[in-house]
């Protein structure tokens, strides 16, 4: 599998470049099921090996993901929950559909950072953004945030282990819940030190 995987990447990315990390990211984050995460892995990956600037594979990660969402986010408050329901066991699992449901309506816009990390998720946070009328600048600064974040962390992953592929693809299935729990912690400290620096 990863051989195969290997070989469809670089075919794409040898015919369109940059593009494809763009149009990967962005049409899974607009909320359709497409490997957006794995591509852009594969691009740091060959960032490793000279055949892409990781910076700039970063850069166009974070404007696929920013635009996706947003795209995502329209869809959602033009179609609403009955267009939504339509994804429902179909596009994407059931059980993915009502915990990305049930993370937003508990979490607001901290559920649509998170739910950039875990894949599932992060199809459809935009979407149920948008049909639960989350205030856009809210959503768009959370949304920002979170793909900044999310494009920092998988393209340097992909980029660390650009000297074993294979091993990179057995670990994809790993990466979401760890990541998110390392980006949470960091925010965690982060806030910590602000507050704790006006008391002082």
């Amino acid at each position: 599998m990863a051989d195969r995987l290997y070989g469809a990447l670089s075919h794409f990315f040898a015919l369109y470049g940059y593009g494809v990390v763009f149009l990967g990211v962005m049409l899974e984050n607009a909320g359709l099921p497409v490997p957006g995460e794995t591509v852009l892995l594969f691009a740091g990956f060959l960032a490793f090996h000279g055949r892409l600037r990781l910076a700039s594979v970063i850069a166009t990660a974070i404007a696929g993901a920013t635009l996706g969402d947003n795209c995502g986010y329209l869809l959602g408050y033009w179609g609403g929950t009955a267009l939504l329901n339509r994804y429902r066991g179909r596009l994407v699992s059931a059980e993915r559909f009502d915990r990305t449901r049930a993370a937003l309506a508990r979490y607001g816009h901290w559920g649509v950072f998170a739910a950039r990390f875990i894949a599932g998720l992060r199809v459809l946070a935009g979407p149920f953004a948008g049909a639960f009328r989350m205030p856009y600048p809210r959503f768009l600064l959370a949304n920002f945030a979170g793909a900044v974040a999310w494009a920092l962390t998988i393209g340097w992953v992909g980029f660390l282990f650009g000297s074993n592929w294979g091993r990179l693809v057995h670990l994809v299935g790993k990466l979401d819940w760890a990541i998110l729990a390392a980006v949470l912690a960091a925010l965690t400290v982060l806030v910590y030190l602000r507050r704790r620096g006006p008391r002082r």
